[in-house]
Formats: structure tokens, sequence, C-alpha cells
């Protein structure tokens, strides 16, 4: 996965024509995986959102946004897309909830994988939830929020058993790519946890929201600085998920 290569990311969350999710998941594991990272682009992980039945999500990453025009046109100019580009936007309904996001510090990228991806026909998708967390502003978010982070929110997540496994905020850098639009004018910061299951997300959340520390010191702090009430995406890793 990144580690500190990767410097900008895309959060990309897809809405489908009912009952064409899988459809899409085995086309994309298929052919779109090596084909993408041939021309220099990170696919870091996969999804189906657990609360929409018509929701697939997937992150990518590349290493400065100059890179990433090189890499997008030569993947959607290539052999690869052309083929398959027709099978795969049959199943979309709309493809531009697109965050283009960075990480907030040295150390709040993703990790590098612990083990190689699994090989094209793993049928079986991991037990393992993701949960990513955004949070969202009126204004840029700063180096004094990230230190509010750091210091105040990441403990009392690590201590509740939901620690960040990355956080990152919103790239205002231009859309080096625009035939793909991302969503501008607006201010994210986002983190990711992983637990073991859905049952497992549930009790250290529940934890978390039980805590005194959470409950009269973070949310405080941060419902002062956030634009409405955070949204929480329950995501399952597909079979060929790097991030699972």
């Amino acid at each position: 996965m990144s580690g500190a290569r990767s410097q900008v990311f895309e959060l990309r969350q897809y809405t489908l024509y009912r009952g064409t999710r899988d459809v899409l998941i085995d086309l994309f594991e298929r052919e779109f995986v090596e084909s993408q990272e041939a021309t220099g682009i990170e696919v870091i992980g996969q999804f189906r959102g657990v609360d929409a039945a018509d929701r697939f999500v997937w992150l990518r990453a590349f290493p400065d946004m100059r890179s990433r025009e090189t890499a997008l046109r030569a993947f959607y100019g290539g052999p690869v897309w052309a083929a398959h580009r027709d099978a795969a936007r049959a199943t979309m309904v709309d493809t531009d909830d697109v965050l283009l996001l960075r990480p907030v510090d040295e150390g709040s990228g993703f990790p590098v994988p612990s083990g190689p991806r699994p090989p094209v026909g793993r049928a079986e998708s991991p037990s393992s939830l993701v949960v990513a967390t955004l949070y969202r502003r009126d204004r840029p978010f700063d180096e004094e929020f990230a230190e509010l982070f750091r210091r105040r929110v990441r403990p009392v997540l690590a201590e509740a058993g939901a620690a960040p496994l990355a956080y990152l905020q919103t790239e205002h850098a231009e859309n080096t790519y625009p035939a793909l639009p991302v969503r501008t004018g607006e201010n994210f910061f986002v983190w990711f946890a992983r637990f073991t299951g859905h049952a497992d997300a549930t009790a250290r959340l529940r934890r978390l929201e039980d805590s005194r520390a959470w409950r009269e010191d973070v949310v405080p702090r941060l419902s002062a600085v956030l634009a409405g009430a955070p949204q929480r995406l329950m995501l399952t890793p597909t079979a060929r998920s790097l991030l699972c």
C-alpha cells in the first residue's frame, strides 16, 4: 500500500444500478487492478457499502498531482479501459462523489500491506470491516485541528480500540485530470479504522461513545469546529482489497 510514497488519494463512492454491484466488483478485480497499477496508480482498497446495497467504494493513490495526471491519462486512454468501459459504465448511476485527499502529516498515510494482494479468482472476501469517518467544516482543516486530532482525539480512539489506521484531509490543488470530476469547495478530514468484523466494530465504537473522555472532552471540542455531525462509512473489503 502507500506508506510514505503516496501523497495524493482519491476516496471514490459510486452509486450503482440495483443488483449490479457484484458485476462491477468482478470486472474491477479481474481487469482494473493490475492495469491501473501498471501506470503507477496504487489501488489501496475496494469495498461494499454495508448500509447501501448499491454502493461501491474504493481508494487509490498517487505520488503527487503531476503523477496523478500522467497515470490517469495512461489508464483511461489505454486498451484495458477501452475494452471494458462500456460494461463498467452499464453498472453506474453516479461516479462523481470523489474526495481528493492528502496525508495530514508524514505518518498519517496508509501503512504498507502485510502481504501480497490475493490472486484473481479468489472468491472469499475478508470478514473484516473498515470504517471511514468524515469530518467536514466550512474552512480548510489546519495545523491547529491536526494537533487537536493528534493530541486529544487519537489517544481516546486508541484507548477504545478504534485507533486510526490513516487520517487524511482535503487536497485543494487543481484537479489535474478534469475528465474525472472531484468534489470542490468543500473541506474534509477523514480517518480510517479497521476491525475484525461488524460485531467488533460495534462493540469498540460503543465503548468509544461511552467513554467519559470522549463525551466530555473530545465531542465538545469537535462540535465547536465541525460543520454538522460526522459521516461514518461502514465498508466490507472485497476479495482482492489490500486494505482489509
